[in-house]
C-alpha cells in the first residue's frame, strides 16, 4: 500500500484534502528536520516511511493502552518514531522507577516546547522546564508557599470543607432531579485552588469564576492533533489544524490575562508583612531579588505558574472526583460500605478531618481503587534525557524524548489481578487493615512528582466522604447504566452521564 493510500484512509473522503496536506507537511517537516542519532536503542513498532508511528500516537483515543499492549510484544522498554525522531516509551512499573528514580539524573528533564500564549518563552513555570538550577528554585519556594498557605494543615482542611458544604448545598436544590455533577465538581476544585493562589473564592454564580472555568474546560478539551502546529509550525498550512491550535492559545492569553489582572490587583494592595496567598508570596520573593539581574522571579513566570498551578490543581482532582461519583453508581454495594464506615466514625453530622482517615480503612481503599481505575493522568508530560545512558541493555543518547505509561502500570494484571475489575479489598489485608502500595504511582515518581499530591489526597478524602456522608448516587430511574469506559485526551476522564443525589436520612 503506498504512502498516499494510507493517509488517504486515516481520514473521511471530505477531509481528503487535509490529509493531502498533512502528507505534504510530514514531508517537508522530515526535510527539514535533522535525524536523530538511532544506534542501539530499543526496538519497537514499524512505522510509516517519513512519518513513523505519528498517526497511530496523534490519531488513537487510548494511545496509553496502545502502548501498553505493544509492550507485550517489545517490552516494558520500546522505540516509536515521531517523523523519523526517537521517543522511548516506558511501560510498568520497574522500568519506570528505574528510570525516574533510580537513574533520575538522566530522566528528569523536559524537552524545549512553547509556552502557548506567552510573550516570554523562556518563562516555563514548573511543568516545562527542564531540569535546571531554575526547576530547583522554583520547586522549592512552591513547595514552601503551598506548605505556607495550608497544604497538609487543618487550616486548608476547613477551606476544602467550606467548598465540600456549598457543593452539597448546591446538590440539595436539586430535589433528586437529574444532572450531570462534573461541573459542579470543577467549580469545587477552582475554588480550592483560588483560595491558596488568589486568597478568595468564587460564588457559583460569578461571572468571573464562570469564565475562568470555562477557560480552564477549554484548555482540557483541545485534542492532541490540533496542538500539532505549536510544536511544527508548518503544520499551520492545514486550515483546521490551525483553527484549533489558534483557538488554544488564544484561550490560553485569555487565561493569562485573567491572572495578570489579579496579580496587578495584589500588587496594588501588597503588604510583605502581610502574605496572604501564593500570589502575595511570589511578589514578596520577586521584592527580595529586586536588582538582581539574574533573578528567575520575573512577572511572566509568576503568570506562567499560576496557570499551571490552576490547570493541574482544577481539572485533574474535579476529574478523579467525577470517577469516584461514577464508580459509587456502578458499585452500590461498595458504597454502601463506605457509608457504613461514614456513619461509624463521624455519625450525620460531624464533618471529616483527615486524622479520620486511619479510622476509615475501607473508605480509603475505596479512594486508593478509584484513583487506580480512574488513571486520571495516564501519561507524564515528556521527559529528555540530559547525558547518554545505557538502558536494560540499550543506548539511549543525550535529548532523547522519554514517554512514561502510567497507565501501563495501574493497569498491569502482574500487580493487580483482573486490573479492570474495582475491587477496593486490593488495598486492604485479611484483617481489614488499610495497606498503601509503592505501585499505585497516579502521580508519577521521581524528581517530577507532581507538587500538588499532597493537596490532591486531601481534597478528594475530605469531598468524597462529605458527599457520601449527605447523598446516594444512582442513576436516573430509567436510565440506562452509565458507561465505565473514559476518554482519553489531556486527562482521563468518565463519558458525560447524568445522576440523582439521593439525601440521606439523618
Amino acid at each position: 500500500m503506498s504512502i498516499m493510500s494510507v493517509l488517504l484512509s486515516a481520514v473521511n473522503w471530505p477531509w481528503s484534502l487535509q490529509t493531502l496536506l498533512i502528507g505534504v507537511v510530514v514531508i517537508i517537516t522530515t526535510v527539514l528536520w535533522k535525524r536523530a542519532a538511532t544506534a542501539g536503542l530499543p526496538p519497537g513498532p514499524r512505522g510509516l516511511p517519513l512519518v513513523g508511528n505519528l498517526f497511530t500516537m496523534i490519531r488513537s483515543k487510548d494511545s496509553p493502552v496502545v502502548y501498553q499492549e505493544w509492550s507485550k510484544k517489545y517490552g516494558d522498554v520500546f522505540t516509536v518514531y515521531a517523523f523519523r525522531h526517537p521517543r522511548v516509551v516506558l511501560n510498568g512499573f520497574s522500568a519506570i522507577r528505574e528510570a525516574l528514580v533510580t537513574n533520575a539524573d538522566v530522566f528528569s528533564s523536559r524537552p524545549h516546547f512553547p509556552v502557548p500564549g506567552s510573550p516570554d518563552q523562556s518563562a516555563k513555570g514548573l511543568l516545562l522546564e527542564p531540569y535546571t538550577a531554575r526547576f530547583k528554585e522554583h520547586k522549592k519556594f512552591t513547595m514552601s508557599a503551598l506548605r505556607d498557605f495550608g497544604v497538609g494543615k487543618r487550616s486548608m482542611e476547613g477551606k476544602i470543607l467550606e467548598e465540600a458544604r456549598a457543593l452539597s448545598d448546591v446538590i440539595t436544590k436539586k430535589e433528586n432531579q437529574s444532572f450531570c455533577i462534573s461541573r459542579l465538581l470543577k467549580n469545587t476544585t477552582c475554588n480550592v485552588i483560588s483560595s491558596i493562589v488568589f486568597g478568595s473564592r468564587y460564588e457559583y454564580d460569578d461571572v468571573k469564576g464562570k469564565e475562568l472555568l470555562q477557560m480552564i474546560e477549554q484548555t482540557f478539551s483541545t485534542k492532541t492533533l490540533g496542538l500539532l502546529p505549536i510544536a511544527f509550525p508548518v503544520a499551520r498550512v492545514i486550515p483546521s489544524l490551525k483553527k484549533t491550535s489558534e483557538r488554544y492559545v488564544n484561550n490560553q492569553r485569555k487565561l493569562m490575562q485573567h491572572i495578570r489582572e489579579e496579580i496587578t490587583h495584589h500588587k496594588e494592595t501588597f503588604d510583605p508583612n502581610d502574605i496572604r496567598d501564593f500570589v502575595d508570596a511570589f511578589l514578596l520573593e520577586a521584592k527580595k531579588r529586586e536588582g538582581d539581574e539574574h533573578s528567575t522571579f520575573t512577572e511572566e513566570q509568576h503568570v506562567t505558574l499560576v496557570r499551571q498551578v490552576f490547570l493541574a490543581g482544577t481539572d485533574t482532582t474535579a476529574t478523579t472526583l467525577h470517577w469516584a461519583v461514577l464508580f459509587m453508581i456502578l458499585h452500590p454495594d461498595i458504597q454502601q460500605k463506605v457509608q457504613q464506615e461514614i456513619d461509624s466514625v463521624l455519625g450525620p453530622n460531624q464533618d471529616p478531618s483527615m486524622e479520620h482517615r486511619s479510622k476509615m480503612p475501607y473508605t480509603e481503599a475505596t479512594l486508593s481503587e478509584i484513583s487506580r481505575m480512574a488513571a486520571t493522568a495516564p501519561m507524564t508530560a515528556l521527559h529528555f534525557t540530559t547525558s547518554d545512558i545505557v538502558f536494560r541493555g540499550y543506548h539511549i543518547p543525550k535529548s532523547t524524548r522519554v514517554e512514561v505509561n502510567i497507565w501501563s502500570v495501574l493497569r498491569d494484571p502482574q500487580l493487580w489481578p483482573e486490573p479492570n475489575k474495582f475491587d477496593p479489598a486490593r488495598f486492604l489485608d485479611d484483617s481489614g487493615n488499610f495497606v498503601r502500595r509503592e505501585d499505585l504511582i497516579m502521580f508519577s515518581m521521581g524528581r517530577r512528582l507532581c507538587p500538588g499530591e499532597r493537596l490532591a489526597k486531601v481534597e478528594l478524602f475530605l469531598i468524597f466522604t462529605s458527599l457520601l456522608q449527605r447523598f446516594t448516587f444512582k442513576p436516573p430511574e430509567g436510565s440506562a447504566v452509565p458507561s465505565a469506559e473514559g476518554v482519553f485526551g489531556f486527562v482521563h476522564s468518565p463519558v458525560p452521564f447524568q445522576l440523582v443525589a439521593e439525601p440521606r436520612k439523618k
